[in-house]
């Protein structure tokens, strides 16, 4: 480091992590909501309104295809209102539908005429009465989640926006690994807390209680955030480190790629491969995620009769997240190959991506190694969630390496879409597919009924990485920004 570096250095504020801060505790609070469910629908909402896994399979595909319509227009939501605004209108939004789940019982109860929640649940199984609460009590669900995956489409796409504001090129993977952190710590508290506001409480208070975090949020986002340039945070020397890239070299001619006032059409953002490689990334590995996340606590029900209001449920849940927090290092994988191998910042992204590629082909092991013990696919799981987060972190930050700012929130949208249609085809997938092994005594590679269902899905799990990088490379195979004329 050069004597007038270590000036630089010396001199400059460091307000961009503060502001990192809030994204990962907006992310956190993301993942929080969107696990309420998973975490109470087998043990206390399943009895009571007489549901199977065809009706929370038809629950999250519907949330996630949701969720995706959303994403395609959150992006442009978020740079047509700007950050600030759009972003606080993405989580009132979305804290307000997680409260909404809580009055799903009181709903369904004066639809069918029932008077207490003790009335739902000592209706006959198999009745034609338990058959309507299953089918009307999941409509209302859905409407909630519906809100939900209205507000929650939003955070992605503001969250990257902010972090090309406040971060240059070289960071933003780095920066994006920590905020993403908050989804494996989100998913990590759900089920120290979560199970526990549901056992002492009911669940309708652990919807209440969760989805309030976010006003709380709120509060704290309209104080703390203003673009670099005009924050009084940020002095001459962070904003011009921030600033690095307004112009760099691509094939040896200057490039000004942070072209902030210039702005792309939506329509024309979809003429361009890097769109479409990202987009194809996204609808590849996104469902792997959402399907860790929402049906493991019924995994380890089903398979191994555990329970997440048990102690056991809990650390192993707890273990799962515990070890996909090793994502953040994920996120500073490309900065070392940049400062080693002085390759450009896509390059050295996709060859990390193909790193983390090859770790899921470890949930292979998931089911054989179940056998033994249930630890071992929750290892196995949570090496596959790890590295799909630093996946996430590294295909989001490729989008700010090829377009301009002011169109970031729009590409990141139209790729989050992607992710929700992939997340919703696998979701609706599994759900019939528990159910189908079930009654039909399923057989796979030695294993029967939902366990072999189970094998199933975790095999589609473990190569969708790699046929997302493979077609990545192939759209998009050097570093190519976009340059607005």
């Amino acid at each position: 480091m050069t004597n007038n570096q270590s000036t630089l250095a010396a001199k400059m504020t460091q307000y961009r992590w503060v502001i990192c801060a809030m994204l990962f505790f907006a992310t956190t609070v993301n993942y929080l909501d969107r696990q309420v469910l998973s975490l109470t629908w087998d043990e206390f909402i399943k009895p009571e309104f007489h549901w199977n896994e065809y009706h929370y399979g038809l629950i999250t595909s519907i949330f996630s295809i949701v969720y995706a319509v959303c994403m395609l227009f959150a992006g442009r939501f978020i740079d047509w209102m700007g950050t600030k605004k759009g972003y606080l209108w993405a989580i009132g939004v979305w804290s307000v539908g997680a409260c909404l789940h809580a009055l799903c019982g009181v709903a369904t109860e004066a639809w069918v005429g029932l008077p207490s929640k003790e009335a739902l649940i000592a209706v006959e199984a198999g009745s034609a009465m338990a058959a309507t609460i299953a089918m009307v009590s999941m409509y209302f669900f859905i409407a909630a989640r519906c809100i939900l995956a209205l507000g929650e489409a939003g955070n992605f796409p503001a969250a990257i926006k902010v972090t090309a504001e406040y971060f240059p090129k070289k960071d933003r993977a780095y920066a994006t690994s920590i905020f993403n952190a908050g989804a494996s710590i989100g998913a990590l508290f759900a089920p120290l807390t979560i199970p526990l506001l549901a056992k002492a409480w009911g669940w309708e208070t652990a919807f209440i209680v969760i989805g309030g975090l976010g006003f709380i949020w709120m509060g704290f986002w309209v104080f703390m955030y203003k673009k670099p340039s005009e924050h009084p945070s940020v002095n001459p020397a962070e904003l011009e480190y921030i600033e690095q890239d307004k112009h760099e070299m691509v094939d040896g001619e200057a490039v000004d790629q942070e072209q902030a006032n210039e702005k792309i059409s939506f329509w024309k953002t979809f003429s361009f491969k890097q769109t479409w490689a990202f987009a194809f990334g996204k609808f590849m590995t996104d469902g792997v995620w959402w399907f860790f996340l929402f049906w493991t606590p019924s995994y380890l029900n089903t398979q191994f009769n555990i329970k997440m209001s048990e102690g056991l449920g809990v650390a192993l849940i707890f273990t799962l997240y515990a070890i996909t927090m090793l994502s953040i290092y994920g996120g500073k994988i490309p900065t070392i190959i940049i400062n080693k191998t002085g390759l450009n910042p896509y390059a050295a992204r996709m060859r990390a991506m193909l790193i983390f590629a090859f770790i899921p082909l470890l949930v292979l092991l998931a089911q054989p190694m179940g056998t033994i013990s249930p630890w071992f696919p929750i290892i196995l799981i949570g090496l596959g969630g790890a590295a799909h987060q630093s996946w996430s972190a590294n295909i989001f930050s490729t989008v700010g390496d090829m377009f301009p700012k002011s169109a970031i929130a729009t590409v990141t949208g139209i790729g989050g879409m992607a992710g929700g249609v992939g997340s919703m085809i696998l979701q609706w997938f599994a759900g019939w597919l528990f159910v189908h092994a079930d009654q039909t005594s399923m057989q796979f590679m030695g294993f029967v009924g939902k366990p072999a269902g189970y094998f199933v899905v975790f095999c589609i799990c473990a190569v969708a990485y790699l046929v997302g990088w493979i077609v990545m490379k192939s759209l998009v195979p050097k570093y190519k920004p976009i340059v607005v004329e």
